[in-house]
Formats: C-alpha cells, structure tokens, sequence
C-alpha cells in the first residue's frame, strides 16, 4: 500500500473508527434495552444472554477466518462487506417477531460485525506504520469505545423510553450506509504480501469449542450442571481444544498462528483481553438487570446511572493510548488492573449497589480501569509483528475479546440466574486482579525478548514458505 498523507491516512483512521462506534453502541445499546426485551418477548435470564453471546460466540468465532480473508482478498472489500451485513442484520433484528428470531438475527449481525474490527485495525496497521503514531491512533480507537458507552446508555434509554426497543437497532443503518460510502471513496485497498491458506478445520474446531463451552454455562443452571446435554457440552470442549493444539502446531498457515504465542506479550495480552472484557460484559449485565429490575429505574435513568463509568472511558482511553506510546503499556496496565480490581471488591465485600455513595464511585473506578486496558491491548497485540501477520494477529486479540464476553456473560449470568450476584462481583474482581497480575509479567524486558524471538522467526518463515517449528 503506498504511503499516504497524514490527512489521508487521518481520514483512514476516523472511517475506521466509525465502523468501531457503531459496533459498539450496539452493544451498550442492548444492554440498556435487555429488560425491556424481557418484558416484551418474555424471556428468560437465560434467554437475555443469549441476544449476548449468540452475537458474540458467532464472532470470536469467525474474526480470524476474517483477518485472514481479508489478507487474502483485499481488506477494504471485506470491510465493506462486513459493513453490508452487519447493516442488513440489524435491520432484521428491529423486525424480529420473536425472541429465537431475534437471536437468529444477531447471529446475521456477527457475521457482519467480524469483518469489522478486525479488518479496520489491521487496516489501521497498515496505514500508520511508524511505532508512536499507531500507537496515537490507537489510543483514539480505544476512545471510540469510551465515546460509545457514553452515548449508548443514554441513547438506548431515550429510544427505548420513547419508542421502544427496536429502535435502537434502527440507528445502525445511517451510520452503515455513511461509513460503506466513505470507504469507498477514501479506504485504499491493501493485501498481504503472502496470504494464507484457508483451515476450515481449524475452524470448525474453534466453533466446536467455543460454543459448546458457552452453551453449558448458560443452559447449566438449568439444566443441570451434572445433566448428560451439559456435560456432553462439556465433553465436547474439552476433546475440541485436544485436538485443536497438535493440528494447529502442524500447519504451515494455521488459523490461530502458534508462533505468535511464543511471544509473552502477545499471549498476556490475549488473556488480558479475555479478563478484561469478561469483567466488563459482566459488569454491564449485572448493573443493567439490577438498575431496572431490582430498584425499578427506567430504561433512560438507568442509563445515566452508567454515565460516570461511560465518561471515564472516554477520558482515560486515549490517555492510555499516550501513556503506551511514551512509557509501554506497563503503566496503563497495572492501573487498569488496580482500578478493576477496586470496583469489584466494592460490590462484592461492601455492596455498593445499596447506596448511590458507594455505587457512582464504584462506576467510575471501574470505568478508570477499563479505558485504560484497550490501547495497550491492542497495541501489545500488534506491535513488533511483521506487516504480513497484521491481520491475524489482529484477529486474535479481537476473538479474545469476544471471547471474554462471551464468557463474562454466561459465568456471570449463571450466578445471577442462580441468586449468587455477590459471587459475580467477586468473578469481576478476579479478572481485574488477573489484568494487574499478567500485565506486570509480560510487559518486562524478559517478555520483550521473547517478542522480538518470536518475530524474527515468523518473519523468517513468511520468506521461506516453511512451517514453523513449535516443537
């Protein structure tokens, strides 16, 4: 790709960051709006999660397939493909007649939506390939999460209190149709050098594992945890991931690269994204039904309640950004960890849902925490890499990203189908504790060897054509 301007490659960056926004408000749109799902489909927790995690099992599923597709075929195409999709399922999801028809919908939506982030990032890569400014860009992609949980909250309250729920999948077409045009004419097409070979059966054994992982935890409560459908879920994970390892190690172009774990940056930030955004879609899940369900706010008011978490996003995630690029990501990390782990010791030891003196600062701590853990995510992720293996290293730290929702959702949500709300919030203060542990682990001048090994011998591979040896 050749080099652009900054005005271009600014451009680049804001288009990028549009598909980001409304990805994410659809996510903290939804959350608002569960209760009123509820009420309206009659559903259960159980049923609630599932609008989640059908959306996000279908796409930690499918963003590697994704980032290497769009090496392979052109990543402006399969962004805007993704645009088209994820735009078409959520205007199906606003005419669902049913709670399955619903779920089915944002299984459309997924699709759609792991053609998204992924790809952008990686286009982003490409596009801003000196270390300080990328790590600047994406510091403001890690902001466009805060500007959205500041919004969506708000605006999923407003549609839902004056429309109704469907609405707030209404607002995903404007947004989609803008960013399809603006790709179009701004959004220049890149390619890897080398693209990789397709593994459809990696790739079955990745949808093997996650989502029977998921399907036992959410159906487990009740069902039954010793049930022969839960266990044979359970079963079914465990032989997946068995067989998943040795035959990926055997690939010369694997789905999931093992080589790039090899690497205790990128492995640390794979299982800080996976903490991180369990505790966050935990978090939101719990506070939502309880907001609405338990004290009876309404679906605006509730939403403002979130705005101090939302707000302190929005500050502290390009800071993090600035913090990565000046000092590493060690500082935001540790930060991130601390302010995590804070907010959930607050609900869990101190109940800080029975009083708004303990539950605003609670919200704000945590929102500290989590705009500071996106940037050095991302930035761990990619960063020492080659330009070869942007996308799938992209891929993998947005599939563990969704992968900890996923997870979040349905552990978490478990405990609350089950009355153990205080056991969740203690779930949410492990995973902070988790993100402060790891991060001070991977990001020290042993880990930083091990990056630099690993990318020498990936780049290495990619000239000759040769499997990697994992042995």
């Amino acid at each position: 790709m050749p080099e652009l301007s900054r005005r271009r490659r600014l451009l680049v960056l804001a288009i990028c960051c549009i598909s980001l926004l409304m990805v994410s408000l659809d996510n903290t749109i939804l959350n608002v709006a569960l209760p009123s799902m509820q009420r309206e489909l009659h559903a259960s927790v159980s049923g609630l999660q599932w609008t989640i995690d059908a959306y996000t099992l279908v796409l930690a599923s499918l963003l590697m397939l994704a980032g290497s597709t769009a090496d392979r075929f052109g990543r402006r195409r399969v962004f805007q493909t993704g645009l088209v999709l994820f735009t078409a399922g959520s205007v199906l999801c606003s005419l669902a007649p049913g709670l399955g028809w619903l779920v089915a919908f944002r299984m459309v939506q997924a699709v759609g939506g792991s053609m998204l982030n992924p790809v952008a990032m990686s286009i982003i890569t490409n596009t801003f390939t000196d270390a300080r400014e990328r790590a600047r860009a994406i510091g403001v992609w890690g902001g466009v999460v805060g500007i959205s949980m500041a919004a969506g909250p708000v605006i999923g309250g407003t549609l839902v209190e004056t429309t109704g729920w469907r609405a707030i999948f209404w607002i995903n077409l404007p947004v989609g149709l803008a960013a399809l045009a603006l790709t179009a004419r701004y959004v220049p097409e890149s390619r890897a050098p080398r693209p990789r070979r397709p593994d459809p059966a990696g790739q079955l054994l990745v949808i093997a594992l996650l989502g029977s992982l998921t399907y036992g935890i959410i159906e487990g409560p009740a069902a039954g945890w010793t049930s022969a459908p839960i266990l044979g879920c359970f079963a079914t994970a465990a032989a997946a991931l068995a067989v998943l390892v040795p035959y990926e190690r055997r690939r010369a172009d694997a789905l999931i690269e093992p080589q790039l774990f090899r690497s205790a940056p990128f492995s640390g930030a794979v299982a800080i994204a996976v903490c991180a955004f369990a505790a966050l879609s935990g978090f939101l899940f719990l506070n939502t039904l309880y907001l609405q369900n338990q004290r009876g706010l309404p679906a605006l008011q509730a939403g403002l309640y979130m705005l101090p978490m939302a707000v302190m996003c929005l500050v502290f995630a390009p800071l993090s950004g600035r913090l990565v690029g000046a000092r590493g990501p060690r500082l935001p990390l540790v930060l991130a960890g601390i302010a995590m782990t804070a907010s959930g010791v607050m609900f869990a030891a101190f109940d800080a849902g029975s009083s708004d003196a303990l539950l605003l600062p609670a919200f704000v701590v945590f929102g500290i925490g989590f705009g500071l853990v996106n940037a050095p995510i991302t930035n761990t992720a990619v960063s020492g890499m080659p330009r070869a293996r942007a996308g799938v290293a992209a891929a993998v730290a947005s599939t563990s990203r969704q992968v900890g929702a996923s997870l979040g959702v349905a552990v978490i949500g478990a405990a609350a189908a089950t009355g153990a709300q205080r056991t969740g919030w203690w779930i949410i203060a492990g995973c902070g504790l988790a993100v402060l542990v790891v991060g001070t682990i991977t990001t020290g001048r042993w880990a930083a060897g091990t990056a630099e090994r690993s990318a020498a011998r990936l780049a290495s591979s990619e000239r000759n054509r040769i499997p990697v040896n994992t042995s």
